[in-house]
């Protein structure tokens, strides 16, 4: 999209009467925003979170929407609720927009042992994604991070996944994000060749004022952070138009969407580029092989009846 002074926003969404959408991660930040969008376009919004009773008082606050909300309870750091909430599917699912994150917390492990950063912003949502993948018409839409350029993200440690002896929080979300945009080059890549037109795309929101940045180990990173927030940030509504662009934009599939501002940290949706690291299709297959052994979740067959 080129830079002009009408840049695209949450108002210039197309209809969505008719469609359904899940976005994981939705009680808050830009999840709640762009179910919020939505909503209001017209569609039918699944806010998938951890915690029911926030998800509920989120939903709550999306008012005057010609679509509608649901609440359903998801834990990316557990892969049983993961199978439950896939398990529970009925019918078509037009967008899947794997939102939810952790970032840059002190080190722990999801129930089933992976180191959480990696195991809820990348397994988590590669696991969801396959297991719904035979419902999905349209298209899943995965939000990375800025962070995956960073030097402490620019590889997966392959050798060492949970950053056993050698975890460093930044590390970690680092590795996450570009775990993200690896895996939507490989979905990507698996979906044409199976003849599907489900296109996966991924966004970053920029620097976005929200509660993600809140949990940081480092509280001189939190005070660094609470400062930016005031100063630099653009808020949630703001962080999820690239969210929301990908998701009903006619974009091509592995398309890779953030703000046009300075540095990426603010402004209007539109497509940017990665690092040569998140490029990598050797990096993406690996990377791909390895979560398949570590979820126990594989691409589906897609042939429909």
């Amino acid at each position: 999209m080129s830079k002009t002074q009408n840049k695209w926003n949450a108002t210039d969404i197309t209809d969505q009467t008719g469609r359904i959408a899940v976005v994981t991660g939705a009680n808050s930040g830009i999840g709640l925003a762009a179910a919020d969008a939505l909503a209001r376009a017209g569609a039918h919004v699944v806010l998938a979170v951890r915690d029911v009773r926030r998800g509920e008082a989120a939903a709550a606050t999306v008012r005057g929407a010609s679509g509608s909300v649901e609440v359903r309870r998801l834990d990316l750091a557990d892969l049983s609720s993961v199978r439950e909430f896939a398990a529970g599917w009925r019918g078509d699912l037009d967008l899947l927009i794997n939102n939810a994150g952790v970032m840059n917390i002190p080190e722990a492990s999801t129930k089933d042992g992976f180191e959480m950063q990696f195991g809820t912003n990348h397994l988590g949502h590669f696991a969801l994604t396959n297991l719904l993948l035979p419902h999905i018409t349209d298209r899943v839409v995965t939000v990375s991070s800025g962070a995956h350029r960073l030097p402490v993200g620019m590889h997966i440690h392959f050798d060492n996944l949970n950053l056993t002896g050698e975890y460093a929080p930044m590390v970690a979300y680092g590795q996450s994000k570009l775990a993200n945009l690896l895996f939507t080059l490989e979905l990507q890549r698996r979906l044409t060749e199976a003849g599907s037109t489900v296109r996966a795309l991924a966004a970053h929101p920029g620097w976005a004022a929200t509660n993600l940045q809140g949990h940081d180990a480092s509280v001189v990173r939190r005070i660094v952070m609470r400062v930016g927030n005031r100063v630099f940030a653009q808020d949630n509504k703001g962080g999820a138009l690239p969210t929301l662009y990908a998701a009903t934009q006619d974009l091509p599939g592995a398309s890779y969407v953030g703000p046009d501002g300075l540095g990426e940290m603010r402004g209007g949706p539109t497509l940017v580029g990665r690092s040569h690291a998140a490029s990598d299709p050797k990096s993406a297959r690996r990377l791909w092989t390895a979560s398949e052994e570590l979820t126990g979740v594989v691409f589906p067959d897609l042939v429909r009846a």
